[in-house]
């Protein structure tokens, strides 16, 4: 079970390591990045960031996919850290069990141009691309979506905010 889908374009930071994985209960930590599947460097600094009694695995999205979807971790709960909407969105359109997706923090640190990006919530800027697939996201009625980025801040309904554009 996953318990959340994080969007967070520093993938494991303080409040990730710190906060979320008490707050969620969530003894696996899995990030599900292309680039960080790939780079030493970034597993090796992602790895030192996790909390001690902590698993991490870095997969890509579609390995992550398939680790989510074998029954043996069926019991497991699972907290999960994307850096994109489009990666949370691919994995929600392919995994059943998904408690949340928390849109949190993102949009910062890609190379679209600022203008083209729309400000959904003050921490996350979406370029035209993100923004598609975040209205995706909240197409699927089963999933919770929503922007919050400590566990003692407001919850805000990410289908509200996108209507209000």
């Amino acid at each position: 079970m996953i318990t959340q889908v994080r969007v967070d374009d520093r993938l494991i930071h303080g409040q990730v390591a710190m906060v979320w994985t008490k707050e969620l209960n969530a003894p696996l930590l899995v990030v599900a990045n292309d680039e960080a599947a790939k780079n030493e460097v970034t597993q090796m600094t992602l790895k030192m960031a996790v909390p001690n009694g902590i698993k991490l695995l870095i997969r890509s999205v579609d390995e992550a996919i398939d680790v989510f979807n074998d029954p043996r971790g069926k019991d497991r709960r699972i907290f999960v850290i994307v850096n994109s909407v489009s990666d949370a969105t691919k994995i929600a359109q392919n995994v059943e069990s998904i408690e949340s997706v928390n849109v949190a923090n993102t949009g910062r640190f890609d190379k679209t141009d600022p203008k083209s990006k729309t400000m959904l919530f003050p921490s996350v800027q979406l370029n035209p691309d993100e923004l598609e697939a975040a209205r995706e996201l909240s197409k699927i009625v089963q999933v919770d979506s929503y922007n919050q980025v400590l566990p003692t801040n407001p919850r805000y309904n990410l289908n509200d905010a996108l209507n209000k554009l």
